[in-house]
Order: structure tokens, then C-alpha cells, then sequence
């Protein structure tokens, strides 16, 4: 049982960091703030972390429209 428990453990924190990794990929990357994969995890993360991968996305692509999760309430202005 104790081996089992490990190894869910393992599994979490290995799903935890990949898929952190890939959402901070995301937001720093300078390409476009329009991926799927990186739209998703961002609009899914709590408020404050979103609010800062919004403002790091916001600070490269400040010009276009905000990807989902990072829109205000007209959808056009970037939550702050």
C-alpha cells in the first residue's frame, strides 16, 4: 500500500511540474498569445497566477486582443 501511495505521488508531482513548466512556457513566450495548450492552462489557473502570466503576456502582446482568461469584461481590454 505504502509503494502504491508513493508512486500516486510520484505521478502528481511529475503531471505538476509538466504542466507547469508548459504554462510558464506560455506566458514568456514571444510568439503568439494565441496557443490552445497555453490558453487553456492559463484560464485555469488561480487568480493571482493567472493575473501575472496575463501580465507577462500583456507586456509582449500588449497590442492585440487578450487570449481567454485574460480579458477583461468586454473581452477587448486585458484584466489587470
Amino acid at each position: 500500500m505504502k509503494r502504491l501511495l508513493s508512486m500516486a505521488l510520484l505521478v502528481v508531482v511529475a503531471l505538476a511540474v509538466t504542466l507547469g513548466w508548459r504554462w510558464y512556457g506560455y506566458v514568456s513566450n514571444t510568439d503568439s498569445p494565441y496557443d490552445e495548450v497555453g490558453i487553456e492552462l492559463n484560464s485555469r489557473m488561480p487568480l493571482p497566477l493567472r493575473q501575472w502570466g496575463c501580465g507577462k503576456l500583456k507586456a509582449t502582446f500588449g497590442a492585440v486582443l487578450p487570449p481567454y482568461g485574460c480579458g477583461g469584461e468586454d473581452g477587448k481590454t486585458w484584466i489587470e
